[in-house]
């Protein structure tokens, strides 16, 4: 087995706003040219549609732009209330919104010294759920992976998650994700890179395969 990256490297603090417009620039032109009945589709977040995400999303994103963080902000109910607010726009407002926030808010999270950088994954990840709601190939892959794994190894270990050596079926280096203590040796994974985001963001594994031995699914969770 290969020796895994650690990949234990300086913060890129223009990494987040990379991503979020690398996805901009992938998903935007796909929900314009959907028809609106296609937002009302069940994703696999419990209780909201494809619309409702979208504006989680956007919300979140011009929180950050505009620095607004009252109490309770980015909380389920947070959320909830976010989402009601935009109940009543027109659809295109909502995706303008998200084109904006996915357009601004990289300055604002490359000056957060990394606390804000898991928000661009987040983001990230909700595109990925649109996509599987609309049967889009590919949901949590595309040309915002490798930003996103980067995203994620760093996260994890900020988090001191439970160690994780990664030998990814579609890359050529494995990846040691969280953060080693000696307490326990790292847990093994093999599979694809988008597998790996799905068990770290709690994403439905259905139709998969990968092997994960050393660790139970809910210790990788990283929005916990």
């Amino acid at each position: 087995m290969t020796a895994a990256v650690a990949v234990h490297e300086e913060r890129d603090p223009e990494l987040p706003g990379r991503l979020l417009r690398t996805e901009r620039d992938a998903l935007l032109p796909l929900l314009r040219e959907r028809p609106e009945n296609d937002f009302a589709l069940r994703t696999c977040c419990p209780g909201w549609t494809v619309r409702h995400v979208l504006a989680h999303c956007s919300s979140a994103l011009m929180r950050v732009v505009e620095n607004r963080y009252e109490e309770g902000v980015f909380t389920p109910e947070g959320n909830d209330r976010d989402i009601a607010e935009r109940a009543d726009w027109p659809l295109a407002r909502i995706l303008d919104e998200l084109e904006q926030g996915m357009t601004e808010a990289g300055p604002v999270v490359a000056a957060s010294d990394g606390a804000m950088d898991i928000i661009a994954l987040g983001e990230w990840i909700h595109a990925g759920d649109v996509r599987e709601a609309f049967g889009e190939p590919g949901a949590y892959a595309g040309a915002g992976l490798p930003a996103a794994l980067r995203l994620l190894g760093r996260s994890s270990r900020e988090r001191k998650h439970v160690p994780l050596h990664a030998d990814l079926d579609d890359h050529d280096e494995p990846l040691l994700l969280g953060e080693p203590t000696g307490e326990r040796p790292p847990a093994r994974y093999l599979g694809d890179a988008a597998t790996l985001v799905r068990l770290y963001a709690g994403r439905p594994l259905t139709g998969t395969r990968y092997e994960l031995v050393g660790a139970r699914e809910a210790e990788l969770f990283i929005f916990g």
